[in-house]
């Protein structure tokens, strides 16, 4: 009985512990059921809440000088910027900028955005050839840039390349057919030898003038071609009957009543009258040199540009004038060189032929395209034999050049002459090369790399 009453209490006590937890009274008390807003699950899990924002690092300056963000009291690394507390404040617009906002500060030169800024620098590439010579007129090999010094309206340039190696040749050939029959028999004869001076990879163009100028290849071919050989062969004239002495004995012819009988004996062939007149003479040489210096200034960087003349070097009658064909040769970087087939070969002669009167034809203009241009003084011949060999030592000198460039300290379309001086730091030594140039905005940059010789 009493194990009975036992289990009676514990099943009473847990009756009234359930119903105390719904909520409704025992005993007499007041039995209200809880709402269900009152009623608490305890297995219902949590709603999920957005995390602190404020926790993230703010983006760095921009500019390097900006002060830094503020300190909230966390050591900051050196390679990172310290996180702040607080989001960063949302940009002001442009117009509250400029009236409340502070001046934006500038960086420091080669510092933020400067530091990547382009800025367009002119600078002017010159490249000189000269040769080095003796007293005896050969050839000095074996110089490097340690021996020359060049300058520029008197000052010192530095070197910026240094060549010894031979550049292929573009050649403008230029023939005078305004000469009399007897030059004209040995510059044709000589012509056969011509093309042995060229190499393979060497480009020629033909030019002949008499009362004007003839383009004999429209374009450049190459130095060992049989179609130059064939234009060569075609290029060769009879020249120019020369003149009989007035007065002399072959001057004479059959007169009646004051008229010549026989118009084909007189001195001047088709002449009627018995006074004779002296047939008036062209040698246009300027315009036969600036046609030439034209096609080569045409041809492309890299390549030496080379005016040949085989001529007396009489000019009479030409439209452009020496002082504008060597400009325009000194601008575009063409070299003069020449074979003059005159009297002047003769020893005393070519002193006189020099001297140029007034107001008459120039015997020799050629001496001053070669001093202006650099290939100092023309090669003067009078047999065909000499004619021949002049033009292996042309050929030798022009392949066997120093070249020297530089960056000029003058603007680069000022459009002045500016002179240049080559010197050799060697005793008794004579230097040729251009006395100056005139700028031109082509030439920018250093040549290219001289290709191989080819065949």
């Amino acid at each position: 009985m009493g194990f009975g009453k036992q289990i009676a209490g514990v099943g009473a006590v847990a009756l009234a512990m359930a119903l105390a937890g719904a909520g409704i009274e025992v005993h007499g008390q007041s039995t209200t059921t809880a709402t269900p807003s009152q009623q608490s699950i305890p297995d219902a899990p949590r709603p999920q809440t957005l995390p602190q924002l404020n926790t993230i690092t703010p983006v760095g300056p921009a500019l390097p000088d900006a002060p830094p963000p503020a300190n909230t009291g966390a050591p900051a690394k050196d390679d990172q910027l310290a996180p702040t507390s607080t989001l960063p404040s949302t940009p002001q617009s442009t117009a509250a900028a400029q009236d409340d906002g502070p001046a934006p500060e500038v960086p420091a030169a080669g510092q933020g955005s400067a530091a990547f800024r382009l800025k367009a620098v002119q600078v002017n590439f010159v490249q000189i050839p000269f040769t080095v010579k003796t007293s005896k007129g050969t050839l000095v090999p074996g110089l490097t840039w340690r021996d020359v010094r060049i300058s520029e309206n008197g000052v010192r340039q530095r070197p910026a390349i240094f060549s010894t190696d031979p550049m292929p040749l573009s050649i403008a050939l230029v023939i005078d057919q305004s000469v009399d029959y007897h030059t004209m028999t040995k510059i044709n004869n000589s012509l056969e030898a011509l093309q042995g001076a060229f190499a393979p990879y060497d480009e020629v163009s033909l030019f002949t003038y008499n009362n004007g100028v003839r383009n004999q290849t429209n374009g450049f071919l190459g130095g060992q071609t049989a179609r130059l050989a064939a234009i060569l062969e075609r290029s060769k004239a009879p020249g120019r009957e020369p003149d009989l002495a007035m007065g002399g004995p072959l001057d004479q012819t059959q007169i009646v009543n004051n008229q010549i009988v026989d118009p084909n004996t007189t001195a001047v062939r088709g002449q009627q009258g018995i006074t004779l007149y002296a047939k008036k003479e062209f040698h246009t040489l300027n315009d036969a040199v600036l046609a030439a210096a034209e096609s080569l200034a045409k041809t492309a960087p890299g390549r030496l540009r080379i005016v040949y003349v085989i001529s007396d070097g009489k000019e009479y009658g030409s439209k452009a004038t020496q002082k504008e064909v060597i400009r325009y040769c000194q601008t575009n970087k063409v070299t003069v060189y020449a074979t003059v087939v005159s009297e002047e070969a003769i020893p005393g002669v070519g002193f006189l032929d020099r001297i140029h009167l007034p107001l008459t034809m120039r015997d020799n203009a050629l001496h001053t395209y070669t001093e202006a241009t650099g290939s100092g003084t023309p090669d003067y011949e009078f047999y065909q034999n000499g004619i021949e060999k002049s033009f292996q030592r042309i050929a030798v000198q022009a392949r066997n050049q120093y070249t020297i460039g530089y960056y000029s300290h003058q603007p680069v379309l000022d459009g002045k002459y500016r002179s240049v001086n080559v010197e050799i730091m060697q005793p008794n030594l004579t230097v040729i090369a251009p006395r100056g140039y005139y700028p031109t905005p082509t030439a920018t940059a250093p040549p290219p790399v001289t290709p191989s010789a080819t065949p």
